[in-house]
């Protein structure tokens, strides 16, 4: 079971998920930077991922496709803002490739993963453009969904490597 670590915000409509992630660091990115093992844990159940193109560099474009159990469909294209290897995630969905914009920027991740004498310490930020973003994450669960998917993660890592 994961373990939960109190993370602070760094900036004004920030939301933030903390973990300690019982599985090695290189798992953990794996599971992070390949389709394949992405579509495995990216949503909490009973959501899932149909497809996962995912262009893992700095400026390399990613498109999500999450499903729910009542035929819902969430397109989420986006672009790499930084990438360095088994440490940090940049994202966004302000853009959908090439530097096009989206329409409706909502977020941008900052996944940090470092060492830990259980595993990984995983960090996930999560900013949005305004307070009415934020609140609408807030309100749509992400504590709840980004924590069930924190610790299918920590399921799937704990089998890799």
């Amino acid at each position: 079971m994961t373990v939960a670590v109190d993370i602070a915000p760094d900036v004004a409509n920030e939301l933030t998920l903390g973990r300690i992630i019982a599985a090695p660091r290189r798992a953990v990115w794996r599971c992070w930077t390949e389709p394949e093992l992405m579509k495995q844990w990216y949503c909490p159940k009973p959501w899932y991922v149909s497809e996962a193109r995912i262009d893992v560099r700095t400026h390399g474009s990613s498109h999500i496709v999450m499903n729910g159990p009542d035929g819902e469909r969430q397109d989420w294209p986006g672009l790499y803002l930084e990438v360095v290897p088994f440490e940090r995630l940049v994202f966004t969905d302000a853009f959908s490739s090439a530097w096009v914009p989206s329409g409706k920027p909502f977020m941008v991740g900052i996944v940090t993963l470092a060492d830990h004498a259980e595993g990984t310490l995983y960090t996930a930020r999560v900013r949005h453009w305004n307070e009415a973003s934020a609140q609408e994450h807030l309100a749509m669960g992400f504590h709840d969904g980004w924590g069930a998917a924190a610790q299918q993660l920590e399921d799937l890592a704990k089998t890799l490597d």
